[in-house]
């Protein structure tokens, strides 16, 4: 079954910087586009960026845009989600998931921005 496990959450001031990562297993991750999404406290969950199996035309959140890239490395069934500049309003838990939707999604990371 689809298995998606993220890391690299953690505290940070704004401005500051974190490397998130998901390793996929259990479906042919090189065929298949990835998304990040996260949600805030009291919020639902958003969509934030997604990427195509070959990796190319990334796409994003207009609040993201520009501070966040996301990636993936076929070869070790990963991707990854740089974010930087991080504002408060970041704080969230950040899921990775498969395709372009909220689902199926890992078990999510904190990450949390505050001064």
């Amino acid at each position: 079954q689809v298995q998606l496990v993220e890391s690299g959450g953690g505290s940070v001031q704004p401005g500051g910087s974190l490397r998130l990562s998901c390793a996929a297993s259990g479906f042919t991750f090189r065929d298949s586009r990835m998304s990040w999404v996260r949600q805030a406290p009291g919020k639902g969950l958003e969509w934030i960026s997604g990427i195509t199996p070959g990796g190319f035309g990334p796409s994003y959140r207009e609040s993201v845009a520009g501070r966040f890239t996301i990636s993936r490395d076929n070869a070790k069934n990963t991707v990854y989600l740089q974010m930087n500049n991080l504002k408060l309003e970041d704080t969230a838990v950040y899921y990775c998931a498969k395709g372009d939707g909220v689902a199926p999604r890992g078990q999510g990371v904190q990450v949390t921005v505050s001064s």
